[in-house]
């Protein structure tokens, strides 16, 4: 670069000036690069993990959950998360869901997305709180409903495993529905051992004086 200085100064012609010129700037700019090469090189030595972290993004699946007449309160279990730094973990909540992003954890990030809550939620004063080993989600209710579950989706599910019984069907019904189930699908020796115990059951009833008609299966 000196001696290029140098040349610039001493030449008089105008093209020469300019083809010196132009070397002058394809030398800086080499120079440039080179520059910023190395100061990358030492920042890889000075921090030799730094090229394997955040790797790639899993996603989170455990989790534990509780409430209170306030808050639904989300735990997911993360070790040494307290070691990474706080600006690592972004959360963000909406008035039906939540998200997680935690950076640079053991290699890798982890996510976690929560859609379709059951009842909504005051996004404004939700808040997350970094724990040993743990992150606390507070979901802060918008009223002091207690929740069967987190999301609509497990509410439908649970519905459908109920058994359809009417409101004001009598209890008595469906048991009979159930042990007219059970003699229609058992073998012999199971319909023999529902017919003895309902005799039974009649018998002794008729010696009470409140005699029933026997069970027709």
């Amino acid at each position: 670069m000196v001696e290029l200085g140098s040349l610039l100064e001493k030449a008089e012609r105008k093209r020469v000036q300019e083809l010196l010129q132009q070397e002058q700037k394809k030398v800086e700019k080499e120079l440039a690069v080179k520059r910023q090469q190395k100061e990358k090189q030492d920042k890889k030595e000075a921090d030799p993990t730094a090229a394997s972290k955040a790797a790639y993004t899993v996603k989170i699946t455990n989790y534990a959950w509780d409430q209170s007449d306030k808050f639904v309160k989300i735990y997911l279990t993360m070790k040494d998360l307290h070691k990474i730094p706080p600006e690592n973990v972004e959360v963000s909540f909406t008035e039906r869901s939540f998200s997680v992003l935690v950076k640079d954890l053991d290699g890798k990030n982890h996510q976690m997305t929560m859609l379709n809550m059951l009842c909504p939620i005051n996004e404004k004063d939700s808040y997350k709180k970094i724990k040993t080993d743990m992150l606390l989600l507070m979901c802060k209710k918008q009223t002091t409903q207690n929740w069967e579950c987190l999301t609509k989706a497990e509410k439908q599910t649970k519905d459908k495993d109920k058994p359809n019984v009417e409101a004001n069907a009598d209890p008595s019904d469906g048991l009979m529905t159930m042990l007219k189930k059970i003699y229609s699908d058992g073998d012999d020796e199971m319909k023999r051992t529902i017919n003895k115990a309902w005799s039974e059951s009649q018998e002794k009833k008729v010696r009470g004086g409140g005699g029933e008609d026997m069970m027709d299966f």
